[in-house]
């Protein structure tokens, strides 16, 4: 047999490594896809996700006090951080357990590093951080 078969080997080891270590990626990818995007908390400051990633900011909402939650001015730098919605799940109680759940949807844009501002108000009009009964937070956002 001599030394020819063993570079052979060794080629077929690192071809079978490569594809190994090419299925691990996509399957990585895929559940990372499938399992939703990560959720953080009002007591989540600094939220640091990668460029593409989804995201979400879960906060307390009881829709019967007529409060609600908004992005409020500034608006996060729309080039690194934008708006995907979001929704009421009044059947989840929030960490604090009162009411339901308001989840508000992000998405990562480009790398950077911006400011999102909330705000829970009732009329939320221009100034709705110094309504009555308002609650404002900050979040600074890090897309990698």
């Amino acid at each position: 047999m001599g030394s020819g078969g063993i570079p052979r080997i060794n080629s077929r080891l690192l071809v079978i490594a490569v594809a190994i270590a090419a299925l691990l990626i996509a399957a990585h990818s895929v559940i990372s896809q499938l399992s939703g995007p990560k959720v953080y908390d009002a007591d989540s400051t600094e939220i640091s996700v990668g460029a593409g990633d989804r995201f979400a900011v879960q906060l307390a909402e009881d829709p019967t006090d007529g409060y609600r939650w908004i992005i409020a001015e500034p608006r996060p730098d729309p080039a690194v951080v934008k708006a995907a919605g979001g929704h009421l799940d009044p059947d989840e109680p929030p960490p604090s357990g009162e009411g339901g759940s308001r989840y508000l949807d992000f998405e990562a844009v480009h790398a950077g590093r911006t400011d999102l501002r909330l705000v829970r108000c009732r009329r939320c009009t221009a100034g709705a951080a110094d309504e009555p009964g308002a609650r404002s937070l900050n979040f600074r956002v890090t897309v990698r």
